[in-house]
């Protein structure tokens, strides 16, 4: 399949059976901002709570690294999007948060510097930004990427403030704050799942590159000298997590940052990469960042912004001789009880993008093949084939006919599946052959049938989504079956 074939009839999908649609259609659409519908919002929070579950609450169950704690605390915040300014000044976003754009004088179309190559001149015919004879590009200039608000009713420049660019800066000003009011000690990791936004210049590839997002991000705090074995585990750890949940090892990759593409205060960088439809193949498009940030981030916030020096990080100084742009002045070490030592805390962050991941597990689990309806004749089937713990709907009940009590059976054993908390569609429309198809195009991995025989032997057909295997089974055990297949 085509990759622009594939990666549209991906879209469509969304759109037709209430995925992702975009934000404020019938005005003709948002650029770089989209609306989860009914099966979209749900995918989006199971991937967000597998996500959860893996930071917070199954952490123990995955052996630490060697030399360190065999057991550490993760915990979770919930910071608010728009922050004190200095914030972003400190953490370097102020200054740095740069994109290079160029605008064409002709089109008035805008474009990111290093998208040119790969970018549409809205004149026709189609071709890259430049080529047209028309084409007047501007000299490449800095765009900041950080949505400015304002605060109060004066609107002065004094009022100014920011959404949040990243979940990040949030955990870091709250160091001491949950050091002070928790039981924890070093390791210990600080998780966040929340809306960030960043005024792309260039929106594209559906929900890959938008103005706004859901980032989870995770800080791990840890000794230094403990830091890069840390690194490592996050970094090994955040690659089976996408495994685990479906995704192919041949569409994901690890690829570890070359020097120079490191940032300023990062000691190393891994990014999980996944080969997205929309990409030509054998390209990666990214899909999560692990970095090792060292000491950044805390001293920054303490001391006053960072910037590099003879290799060394010291604070930037201002032509007066001052921090240019000041700390809060507060001390954000750590204090070890037991080794009487005191120091700063390294930084690991695995920073993944809610949005990115729901689009790869949502491309991975795009299937098209052929299987026999009821008649036997092979009929086209596209199906979803996502993780059941990902699935959007778990299980689906179908009374075989509208009669004889197999509704008023079917409904009592909908009920049920719904009482134990799972989510479930109950459909009784149509042949059972076009039902299996609907669910199939959902990502639904079982279905439950209940048919003229139930009443007799007391037992319905359960029907596995991807090897399309029925079996009959007690109807007194069909909450236990579902919850021990979700769990396998």
């Amino acid at each position: 399949m085509a990759v622009e074939n594939r990666m549209d009839k991906i879209v469509a999908l969304a759109k037709r059976r209430g995925f992702i649609f975009q934000s404020s259609e019938i005005y003709g659409g948002q650029n770089g901002f989209w609306d989860y519908g009914p099966l979209g919002v749900e995918l989006k929070r199971n991937v967000r709570q597998a996500w959860w579950s893996d930071m917070i609450i199954e952490h123990d169950e995955i052996s630490a690294p060697p030399g360190a704690p065999s057991s550490f605390d993760m915990v979770g915040v919930e910071t608010s999007i728009i922050m004190h300014p200095q914030v972003w000044k400190v953490s370097g976003h102020f200054d740095l948060f740069c994109d290079m754009m160029v605008d064409c004088r002709e089109c008035k179309a805008r474009f990111r510097q290093d998208h040119v190559p790969t970018s549409q001149c809205p004149l026709k015919p189609s071709k890259a930004p430049g080529e047209h004879d028309k084409c007047q590009l501007t000299a490449p200039r800095e765009f900041n990427l950080m949505f400015k608000t304002t605060l109060g009713a004066l609107g002065t420049e004094e009022d100014a403030a920011f959404l949040r660019p990243e979940t990040a800066q949030g955990m870091f000003v709250n160091f001491k704050n949950i050091c002070d009011s928790s039981r924890v000690k070093i390791p210990f990791g600080v998780a966040q799942i929340g809306k960030s936004f960043r005024n792309e210049i260039t929106p594209r590839n559906f929900t890959f590159r938008s103005r706004e997002f859901e980032q989870m991000e995770m800080e791990f705090f840890c000794h230094p000298s403990q830091s890069l074995a840390w690194y490592q585990y996050w970094r090994d750890r955040r690659y089976n997590w996408y495994i685990t949940h479906g995704i192919s090892k041949s569409n994901l990759i690890l690829r570890e940052h070359a020097k120079e593409e490191l940032a300023h205060y990062s000691v190393g960088t891994a990014d999980l990469e996944y080969a997205f439809p929309f990409l030509e193949p054998g390209s990666y498009g990214e899909l999560e960042g692990v970095a090792h940030r060292g000491d950044f981030d805390l001293r920054s916030h303490s001391e006053g912004k960072l910037c590099k020096k003879d290799g060394e990080l010291v604070v930037e100084l201002g032509a007066d001789g001052k921090p240019r742009h000041p700390g809060s002045g507060k001390d954000l070490s750590y204090f070890d009880d037991q080794s009487r030592e005191r120091y700063v805390p390294h930084v690991i962050e695995p920073a993944a993008g809610c949005d990115r991941a729901t689009l790869a597990f949502l491309c991975e689990a795009y299937h098209e093949d052929q299987q026999p309806d009821e008649k036997g004749v092979m009929q086209e089937r596209l199906v979803l084939r996502l993780h059941p713990r990902l699935a959007p709907i778990k299980v689906a009940v179908f009374p075989l006919i509208k009669k004889d009590g197999m509704p008023e059976k079917a409904m009592e054993i909908y009920g049920e599946l719904k009482a134990a908390g799972l989510s479930v569609q109950y459909d009784q429309q149509a042949a059972i052959g076009r039902r299996y198809r609907r669910q199939d195009e959902i990502g639904t991995p079982y279905c439950l049938t209940i048919d003229g025989d139930t009443a007799k032997d007391g037992c319905v057909t359960i029907r596995d989504r991807d090897t399309l295997q029925q079996e009959r089974i007690p109807v007194s055990k069909v909450v236990d079956e579902i919850q021990t297949r979700l769990k396998g």
